[in-house]
């Protein structure tokens, strides 16, 4: 498999937060736009939009709202990914299907809850597709999922419609030496992640494998366990709270009736 090499740059991708001070070429970001829009997509409908953020001051302000991470406003390179039915919905109005509606005497469909998560799906495999490129190039870049946070901040810096939803924010850049030679995170095995056929609910002996390599490496951490600091630090977190609380945000005002 290492000689493959396609699978060496998905093997040895990491998230890279600190880059070098030169910018990406614009052949290079031309690559990585373009490799993004030939993703898989349903329908081939695009349901998604790139914004890039080239304005200092919005990256300025990125770094603050994402949960106070400062290299964002350091990246050379900042996409803001947004899960987009405004498009088509603005299309189907243009194209006159309202007015056919009314001849069927129907209402006309707004978009709901599913056409959320498909748009979603999509913009988030263009975004793995720019990543991958991105890394093909020698260009590290990291998700920012906390663009979802602080929903009426995000929505007016980006002027977002009703039907456009910022599902993930991706800063890419040189990564420093010390970057390239991070050591890569440890992932779960595979029999607790691949099942056959049907799901598997995993049973306190099964989280006392998975855990077992990381919890020797967590040793000394305040909390006794690996599931109690990441209760803490991941699900109930004020980060955690304000990201819930904008994507109900999110949610009820795309689906307002």
């Amino acid at each position: 498999m290492n000689t493959n090499p396609t699978l060496k740059v998905i093997l040895n991708r990491r998230s890279i937060r600190a880059y070098e001070a030169r910018a990406i070429d614009d052949e290079a970001k031309a690559q990585i736009l373009h490799a993004a829009m030939r993703a898989p997509t349903a329908g081939n409908m695009m349901l998604y939009s790139i914004i890039e953020v080239t304005d200092q001051g919005a990256k300025d302000t990125l770094a603050e709202t994402c949960d106070h991470q400062p290299f964002i406003a350091r990246a050379p390179l900042v996409l803001l990914f947004v899960a987009d039915y405004q498009r088509w919905h603005d299309y189907f109005v243009a194209s006159g299907v309202k007015e056919v509606c009314q001849q069927r005497g129907q209402p006309m469909q707004k978009p709901e809850e599913a056409d959320l998560f498909l748009a979603c799906c999509d913009a988030l495999i263009a975004a793995q597709t720019a990543v991958i490129t991105a890394e093909s190039l020698g260009i590290g870049s990291c998700y920012i999922g906390d663009i979802m946070e602080n929903a009426e901040a995000h929505r007016e810096l980006f002027a977002l419609p009703q039907y456009a939803f910022p599902i993930c924010l991706l800063c890419f850049g040189h990564p420093t030496e010390q970057q390239r030679s991070r050591p890569l995170l440890d992932r779960f095995a595979k029999e607790y992640v691949v099942f056959q056929d049907r799901y598997r609910r995993l049973k306190p002996d099964d989280f006392a494998q998975m855990f077992a390599h990381m919890q020797e490496k967590d040793e000394g951490r305040a909390a006794p366990n690996i599931g109690q600091r990441m209760y803490d630090l991941k699900f109930s977190s004020d980060f955690a709270q304000e990201m819930r609380r904008s994507v109900r945000v999110w949610l009820d005002r795309w689906v307002e009736r």
